[in-house]
């Protein structure tokens, strides 16, 4: 059977954070979720709406541009948010611990075209973008994503 793919459009923030608590109502430990898509396109927005939904909406999510990653320790356990748009080498990933972290934490990579080869099979893709009228989102379950977000969409 082919995986899903899932096509969504938000007219407004309040949009997006809904589909950002949808998506954290089924993450778990050892979950990747990867964010692509250009400047402005929604993927810190979208991850800040995940994190404050695991670990509470009073919860300050700065953005990990600089630091790279930025980690929480919330009741379902810790989630790692990575921006690797200033990654130099893939191997640098290695180094930050993004790839162990991928086996025990919740993940939420932006920029993950920047993992190479290191780049997990079994993630969640959303490919976000930005319209004049919204933003948009394509999501491709892969494997057992496939079914867990036919029960959260």
């Amino acid at each position: 059977m082919r995986d899903r793919e899932y096509r969504l459009s938000f007219r407004s923030e309040a949009e997006t954070a809904q589909f950002g608590n949808s998506v954290a109502g089924v993450l778990r430990p050892g979950d990747v979720v990867l964010l692509s898509g250009e400047i402005g396109a929604g993927k810190s927005f979208l991850a800040r709406a995940i994190i404050r939904a695991l670990c509470g909406f009073e919860t300050e999510v700065p953005s990990p541009t600089f630091t790279l990653v930025q980690t929480y320790h919330c009741d379902i356990g810790e989630i790692w948010h990575s921006d690797l748009y200033r990654l130099g080498d893939c191997d640098e990933a290695l180094e930050l611990g993004l790839i162990e972290a991928f086996d025990t934490a919740i993940n939420l990579v932006e920029w993950p075209d920047r993992l190479g080869p290191y780049r997990p099979d079994d993630a969640l893709d959303i490919q976000m973008a930005a319209t004049p009228e919204a933003h948009t989102a394509r999501l491709r379950p892969v494997g057992a994503w496939a079914e867990r977000l036919a029960n959260a969409l």
